[in-house]
């Protein structure tokens, strides 16, 4: 099969498998204009509308938002835009949820560094302060909040966040190894043909970033609250819905849903559902059975990060970058890694693509 890899970043780490063919393209969220039109050209080459799958928010927004003029050369994995416009914000989410009765952690959206301040004196510290949408504050502040222990901190970051709608969070208290995934793809018409549920052990940032360790764990209550949120959302497709459990009462409280593949989907594979497979074929009119994951207790890692520890596992376990078929992508990696500082100053940091 055909695979056509776009990025804007020359030193996209997924150019370098043997799979795909390196394209490179306008940045999304700059040129969106010029993005769309090199899609359209591209499927002047294709015999039929091809299944296009984003694996960042910036790709996801412009390919909803500009579907009804890309539908002719181009079959997408998400709803249309009335549906995944409102979904990409946070406060959407948080109410969709209240809605459908899955927990959610103790919420204010204040309109200013008092408010904020009052708030926080209602939770008591740590607070958790994070924007309404993502977009633009994580690509220009490389995280996804602040986790605030004090007053000054709370007033400090809520300056910084002042133009992105930000919300106060009371902060549910553990550490990563109390998140946990529901990830599924649904039909258009609703049918659940894929469904996979994990274990975040850790992140590769404490308390946020994205997965390091993983493992996967059938737990009945983030499937049945993700997937009754994912109804109230009218969503249909691909996605992770992100709990955490809080350890005062059992409850798994909503931390977020994406709307698109996620970094440690290779897991889900491992187990018997690979979500893309799945999504493709449904896509050009080939479905297949429901599939659900068959293994507990398999594990994915990035065993190797710049400026950080290796993470060896148990073997046997999933890398996010290693695998027998596809050498070039770890060699890659391996050199980057042993480059160190000064590769690093060149380019910024780039988490492994699942």
């Amino acid at each position: 099969m055909r695979v056509l890899a776009l990025d804007h970043r020359s030193w996209a780490l997924g150019f370098s498998s043997r799979y795909a063919e390196q394209i490179i393209s306008p940045d999304p969220a700059r040129d969106e204009e010029a993005f769309v039109a090199l899609l359209r050209d591209l499927a002047e080459g294709f015999d039929a509308p091809a299944p296009i799958f984003p694996t960042h928010d910036e790709h996801l927004r412009v390919l909803s938002r500009r579907s009804k003029e890309l539908e002719d050369c181009y079959r997408f994995p998400f709803p249309r835009w009335d549906v995944l416009g409102p979904l990409l914000g946070k406060r959407h989410q948080l109410e969709a949820a209240e809605r459908a009765g899955v927990a959610i952690p103790r919420t204010f959206h204040p309109r200013s560094a008092e408010e904020a301040a009052r708030a926080a004196g209602e939770t008591g510290y740590p607070v958790f302060l994070k924007p309404s949408s993502q977009l633009g504050f994580r690509a220009l502040y490389k995280r996804q909040g602040f986790v605030c222990k004090t007053p000054l901190e709370l007033g400090e970051a809520y300056e910084t966040m002042a133009a992105y709608e930000p919300m106060l969070q009371e902060f549910v208290p553990g550490g990563d190894e109390q998140l946990y995934t529901l990830g599924s793809y649904l039909g258009a018409d609703g049918e659940v043909l894929g469904i996979f549920s994990g274990h975040k052990l850790r992140q590769t940032e404490n308390g946020m970033g994205t997965a390091r360790v993983g493992v996967s764990l059938w737990v009945d209550d983030v499937v049945e609250q993700g997937l009754a949120l994912l109804r109230e959302l009218g969503f249909h497709g691909l996605s992770q819905v992100e709990f955490k459990r809080d350890p005062r009462t059992g409850e798994f409280k909503l931390m977020e849903v994406n709307a698109r593949l996620w970094q440690w989907h290779g897991l889900a594979s491992a187990c018997g559902v690979d979500f893309p497979v799945l999504a493709y074929r449904d896509l050009v009119g080939r479905r297949e059975p429901p599939r659900r994951m068959t293994v507990d207790g398999k594990r994915w890692a990035i065993t190797f990060l710049a400026g950080a520890a290796p993470t060896f596992q148990w073997p046997p376990y999933v890398d996010a970058v290693f695998a027998r078929d596809d050498l070039r992508p770890f060699w890659t990696q391996a050199k980057r890694i042993a480059a160190g500082p000064w590769t690093r100053r060149r380019r910024p940091a780039e988490a492994p693509a699942a």
